[in-house]
């Protein structure tokens, strides 16, 4: 019995010394499986954790943003139309029939008054306007107003354009119409809105201040219809698309006049005072009883014939011939000296910004008192 209890001690002591590595193991390897199990719970992929701090997805993500797809559609669109609309002008009135100029020769507008005296109280209204002013080409070749241009822009209409009835803020000064207004009109992009309409099949020019459509519904605050084969004028105290009751269109600068070689009209200038007068052939006022509010509406003047144009680029003395042999009439209230045009992809930018050279200084009021229609 007591060999059998040596034997089974002797076997338990040896298979207490075979499996003693095997628990050392489990023991020592515990920890490790918590840590593990632990990490399994919390976050399943350690090894993957720099994803998340490898952000380059959500900052490339952004990219698309500024990708050239995106900016390229906002860029292209607005140039676009600027190019098109603005070439139509140059190439179409080339082609207005004869009978329909911007009113007949005979009209103020059309004639030379480069050998008209000086007015005597010359001096005190270019003071008044702006003596040291530039002189600033409101117009240009920027592709602005969503493509249509900077500057006053035009419709050629004829018989077939659809004619709206328009809503007018000042009814009793406007004429009714119905006016012609294309499905997608130009329309001026500051605050004045100008929408002219020449009709060179009716031959007449259809003119809109503060044009908006809203609800199928045009509305404008004045409205003013031109027989152009005629040199009648609006009624005394009438006011136009213009603050001054006379016409827009015939005052621009525009690109077809400059590129066929010469302008033959008088221009149309603004001036931020304006006496509560108008000369002819303005029919309306709109200014002020301040001391420095001394120049009428309907005002000419002209550039002084000793100023030296020579150097300037050919566009620029086509302009200048005209303002010294036709001058420009004050027609609204604005900035000094702004002259207004049509916008032309065509225009030359940097040479416009060459008028700038002169100053009101430059200039003259005329004496038109003897300056009628006919």
């Amino acid at each position: 019995m007591r060999v059998a209890n040596d034997r089974l001690l002797r076997s338990i002591l040896v298979l207490a010394i075979a499996i003693l590595p095997i628990v050392a193991v489990l023991v020592s390897t515990g920890p490790a499986l918590d840590d593990a199990v632990a990490a399994a719970a919390h976050n399943a992929k350690p090894s993957r954790a720099p994803r998340p701090t490898a952000t380059p997805r959500p900052t490339t993500a952004p990219t698309p943003t500024t990708a050239p797809t995106p900016t390229t559609a906002p860029t292209q669109a607005p140039t676009l139309p600027p190019t098109l609309p603005p070439t139509t002008p140059p190439t179409q009135a080339p082609t207005t029939p004869p009978t329909c100029t911007l009113f007949p020769s005979t009209n103020v507008w059309n004639k030379d008054i480069s050998t008209l005296p000086v007015r005597s109280d010359s001096a005190a209204l270019i003071t008044s306007l702006g003596a040291t002013s530039v002189l600033h080409p409101d117009f240009s070749s920027l592709a602005w107003n969503g493509g249509i241009g900077y500057g006053i822009p035009f419709n050629l209409t004829n018989a077939s354009t659809p004619r709206s009835n328009v809503s007018f803020y000042y009814p009793d000064e406007s004429d009714p119409g119905p006016y012609p207004i294309p499905s997608s009109p130009k329309i001026e992009g500051d605050s004045d809105r100008h929408l002219l309409s020449w009709d060179t099949e009716g031959c007449y020019l259809y003119e809109l201040y503060d044009a908006a459509l809203s609800g199928g519904q045009w509305t404008a605050g004045s409205g003013a219809i031109w027989d152009l084969r005629s040199n009648a004028l609006r009624p005394a105290g009438w006011t136009s698309a213009d603050a001054a009751g006379l016409p827009i269109l015939p005052g621009l600068v525009r690109w077809d006049e400059v590129a066929a070689g010469a302008i033959l009209h008088a221009l149309r200038f603004t001036a931020p005072y304006t006496a509560r007068s108008y000369i002819y052939p303005a029919r309306h006022q709109a200014g002020c009883t301040a001391s420095n509010c001394l120049a009428p509406m309907g005002l000419r003047v002209r550039l002084k014939a000793s100023v030296d144009i020579s150097g300037f680029p050919l566009e620029d003395r086509i302009i200048l011939t005209a303002l010294k042999r036709y001058g420009m009439l004050l027609a609204d209230n604005g900035s000094s000296f702004y002259l207004t045009g049509a916008p032309d992809s065509h225009w030359n930018d940097d040479n416009l910004h060459l008028l700038q050279q002169l100053h009101g200084s430059d200039f003259e009021a005329v004496d038109t008192s003897g300056l009628v229609n006919g």
